[in-house]
């Protein structure tokens, strides 16, 4: 069974490397998180201080050690620039074998298949290293680009949770979406 560990490994594609954020990390990662536009569908407020970043990535690494989420910066190779980060919020192996995403990406970066590159190396990984059968994802419903990426990846909509998450505005619904492995196999055969 896969055990994290606080061990966060590299994974690499053709333009992305996912790695460990690091305190350096937290002037860009600031710029990113202090953006409403960036931070609009991820049920936190804008952040204001780099101390309040440094926190959330301290926050995020330590959740790794113990086994509750891990979470990788996404840095672009050719640059060594971070633009955002990716990861598995949660995830459970005994009985259900299931993980559930989330992910965020710097607005200069949006729109040239960055994100997709990055889930497709959170994806296997998740189903080929840590033996995952199934991975949700759970989105506000007027998230139209991230409900457009999921469905591009295989994700299929499974329905609505109505007020499933509190908010600073008040119970808001969110839509399932999930992928299973063999549908995931599936689709990297063709």
């Amino acid at each position: 069974m896969y055990k994290c560990g606080g061990q966060i490994p590299i994974l690499e594609s053709h333009r992305l490397r996912l790695r460990r954020m690091e305190r350096e990390d937290v002037p860009v990662l600031l710029d990113y998180w202090s953006d409403p536009e960036v931070v609009k569908h991820m049920n936190i407020p804008p952040f204001e201080t780099q101390e309040d970043v440094w926190q959330m990535i301290h926050l995020l690494n330590g959740l790794s050690q113990s086994e509750d989420a891990i979470r990788w910066g996404i840095e672009l190779k050719s640059s060594g620039m971070l633009i955002g980060s990716c990861g598995y919020n949660v995830w459970e192996l005994a009985g259900a074998y299931r993980g559930e995403i989330g992910y965020d990406l710097g607005r200069p970066y949006w729109r040239k298949g960055y994100m997709t590159e990055a889930l497709h190396l959170l994806l296997s990984f998740g189903y080929h290293t840590m033996g995952l059968n199934r991975i949700e994802a759970l989105v506000v419903p007027e998230n139209a680009s991230s409900r457009s990426l999921l469905r591009i990846l295989g994700f299929q909509e499974e329905g609505l949770l109505r007020e499933y998450q509190m908010t600073k505005s008040g119970f808001t619904d969110l839509l399932m979406y999930s992928l299973l492995k063999r549908d995931y196999e599936l689709s990297i055969k063709k």
